[in-house]
């Protein structure tokens, strides 16, 4: 159900009406803050070896810097799902902007690695809080049809060029220093802040919204906060900060003892410890959300084949797809020498097709259908993924490291948006936004543990011994191409 947002306030415009200046602007604040949690993950892998460097991290303490971003998107998005039903769309979406300014400001400065893990985890919740809502607000604010489909397009495209623009300004900033990666976000959302303060809508309760735009309320839908029911609801809900905290929890302990190993090896307390330690949150987390009145997830959706397979195959293709460019960061930058504005080149095979690709996916789907794309989009990776396992030295890049990105390239082209559609497309309307956001948390463990495995499987083949550099990164590519 969706609302329209217009003046006067009590009727819709038209769907072929030209947008107002402040419809503009509020796409270009939605879109803009899109682009810049798009690009966190890109900025961080490019950085890696400085960051490592420069703060005396080893491996396993330096990837934190991406899976620290990915466990506090993923881990804490069903919360802020919960935030934003209770405390409305704009003071959770204007919040969420003042916090990773913030926490961008805190990881340029900080001196150590685990104050900048601390400010990743920040920004992946400041960023589940944003990129959904945003979603949302588009829906309400945009006249249902090709206006609002146009809006969505502008979305999702800043959206997919997000990791190519900050794989190419990583580069550019880290040969200067690392730290700039992490600030150059801070200015560029505190001007989104501003934008939004003015052109941000408020919704029923929520007040503060633009003067003349109000949601319309009709017998077929409308916002239910806005039609008065949304407190009354409000006052016997809560946030579910117990369940959030074990989830949450459980996957920091997870990460953190896959990490440990190479260093203490797996009998030891800090490294078996940590991982029964994030099963037994696992198990908590699982109880409590069965006995409560109104859980932060659903999980009866987690019998739908459909969703459970598309969520299981988007965090392959994406953990596989940050391994493997945690492996090349690693093998470029440390074995052959390559610069981080080199790395970020090197990479733009794999992150530009989506980018360029992502307003013409919808007409793929409707033309092939999702489960061929789907089959096609995982073949490509593994397969690039094989071929990078035979080449006996990667550091040929034309003929072992390129063929391999332009496969996974092609991959997420073909299956990235068809895993999207394919989640929740079958359910019920009422449905589709707790499915989503079970989708979304899959793509984000994905890449949070299968980051932390490479870099386990890397440092341990740097600590055994003597290696070739293909022998030293083969244990950590087989794990990629298992995932993929």
């Amino acid at each position: 159900m969706t609302s329209s947002f217009t003046s006067p306030p009590t009727a819709p415009a038209p769907a072929h009406a030209l947008w107002s200046p402040r419809l503009w602007g509020l796409l270009v604040v939605l879109a803009g803050n899109m682009l810049i949690d798009a690009l966190e993950v890109s900025v961080a892998l490019v950085a890696l070896p400085a960051i490592g460097t420069d703060l005396g991290a080893p491996l396993t303490t330096a990837q934190w810097t991406v899976t620290g971003f990915a466990v506090g998107f993923g881990g804490l998005m069903l919360l802020g799902a919960r935030a934003v039903a209770l405390l409305g769309r704009r003071r959770v979406y204007l919040a969420a902007l003042l916090c990773f300014a913030a926490a961008s400001l805190a990881g340029a400065l900080a001196e150590g690695p685990w104050l900048l893990a601390a400010t990743r985890v920040v920004k992946g919740f400041c960023a589940a809080l944003t990129a959904p809502t945003g979603l949302a607000i588009i829906a309400t604010a945009f006249p249902e049809g090709p206006a609002r489909n146009r809006a969505l397009s502008v979305y999702t495209f800043f959206g997919a060029g997000g990791f190519t623009t900050g794989l190419l300004l990583s580069g550019w900033l880290t040969g200067v220093s690392w730290r700039l990666t992490f600030a150059f976000p801070a200015p560029v959302v505190l001007v989104l802040f501003v934008l939004g303060l003015r052109l941000i809508p408020g919704y029923g309760n929520e007040g503060g919204g633009p003067q003349g735009h109000r949601p319309v309320r009709g017998r077929g839908g409308g916002d239910r906060r806005a039609a008065g029911r949304g407190p009354a609801r409000q006052g016997s809900r809560g946030f579910g900060l117990a369940s959030a905290a074990a989830f949450l929890g459980a996957l920091l302990a997870l990460v953190g003892g896959i990490v440990s190993v190479p260093a203490h090896g797996l009998a030891d307390l800090r490294s078996t410890g940590s991982l029964a330690l994030g099963a037994l949150l696992l198990v908590l987390y699982a109880a409590r959300e069965r006995a409560a009145a109104d859980p932060l997830a659903r999980l009866p959706l987690l019998r739908d084949g459909a969703l459970v397979r598309s969520a299981i195959g988007a965090a392959c293709l994406n953990g596989s797809y940050l391994g493997l460019l945690f492996v090349l960061t690693h093998h470029l930058q440390t074995v052959a020498d390559r610069t981080p504005w080199q790395t970020a080149l090197a990479f733009l095979p794999a992150a530009l097709p989506l980018a360029v690709t992502a307003l013409f996916s919808g007409r793929l789907i409707a033309r092939f259908g999702a489960p061929g794309l789907i089959a096609a989009g995982a073949l490509l990776p593994f397969t690039g993924y094989l071929l990078l396992l035979r080449t006996p030295e990667p550091s040929t890049y034309a003929t072992g490291i390129l063929p391999t990105l332009l496969l996974v390239g092609g991959g997420f082209v073909l299956s990235f948006a068809a895993l999207n559609s394919r989640a929740t497309a079958h359910l019920a309307p009422e449905e589709r936004g707790a499915a989503g956001a079970l989708y979304q948390t899959a793509v984000q463990l994905g890449a949070a543990l299968t980051v932390a495995l490479v870099a386990a499987l890397l440092a341990g083949s740097a600590a055994a011994g003597p290696h070739t550099a293909s022998g030293t990164v083969r244990p950590a590519l087989v794990l990629v191409a298992a995932v993929g």
